[in-house]
């Protein structure tokens, strides 16, 4: 009932936990340089995180570029400005909505997914037979999937921007009387390479953070059937935070000028 004990218990659970991560994490990079490399298991996961996030990620951006173009018309009437509307809707999926609504969305499927299937396999010991059998369980389960989401997050931030800017279109022009050419006039002049490649390179990250979270829980898992659950819990929330806190550092360094 001590509260400064109580503090003291959590500061240290969460000092312990950031080295576990910070050992697992260089561990892992390590491995990713060392032969063999699994191609076979690498062209499995890209299909997983990549391929099969794409509905999800697609309908996101969708119905998110919609309602940015709706919400600017409707704030820009009030001021008179409802005619930067293409302008604003570009750069704000680009830059920000595109990345973290994809890597959100990313993080809820395939982060739960992999800390799910690695901790099932922890606590049923089929890590430690790996290990019996000469195969680094880092090299074989996790640098795959590191290697995956860090190539598909990208090319999905892509597609996402694409379908946003497009759900952003198609409301503009049937509900609030745009002209097509001129909004895409528009979005072409004021979108930039910059607003475009800082987008992809946080989508980069956040593939990289989405995989390690999913990786670091489903190796730390324990307790059977409750543990992977809790596993799976704190994978998705650890790297959905993690992903808005990378979102803000690396806003801060692309566009600090």
């Amino acid at each position: 009932m001590n509260p400064f004990a109580l503090i003291g218990r959590s500061t240290m659970n969460l000092l312990a936990h950031i080295g576990r991560l910070s050992v697992f994490t260089g561990t892992a990079l390590a491995a990713i340089v060392a032969p063999p490399i699994y191609w076979k298991m690498i062209g499995q996961q890209i299909m997983r995180i990549g391929y099969f996030s794409l509905p999800v990620v697609g309908l996101t951006a969708f119905f998110t570029g919609g309602a940015l173009a709706l919400q600017i018309f409707l704030g820009g009437n009030r001021f008179g400005t409802e005619a930067v509307v293409p302008q604003i809707v570009v750069l704000g999926i680009t830059r920000e909505l595109g990345p973290v609504i994809a890597g959100l969305m990313v993080a809820g499927r395939v982060a739960a997914a992999i800390a799910a299937e690695i901790g099932t396999m922890k606590v049923t010991e089929q890590i430690d037979a790996l290990t019996t059998l000469a195969t680094n369980p880092i090299k074989y389960l996790v640098v795959p999937r590191l290697i995956a989401a860090v190539l598909c997050m990208p090319i999905l931030v892509a597609i996402a921007d694409s379908i946003g800017v497009f759900g952003g279109y198609v409301v503009a022009t049937q509900s609030m009387g745009f002209s097509g050419g001129t909004y895409l006039k528009n979005t072409v002049d004021f979108a930039t390479q910059a607003d475009i490649v800082s987008g992809l390179i946080k989508a980069g990250v956040f593939g990289f953070i989405i995989a390690l979270m999913g990786c670091y829980h489903g190796f730390n898992s324990r307790g059977g059937a409750q543990g992977v659950g809790s596993a799976t819990t704190s994978a998705v929330v650890s790297s959905s935070i993690l992903i808005l806190a990378a979102n803000y550092l690396l806003t801060s360094l692309l566009f600090s000028q």
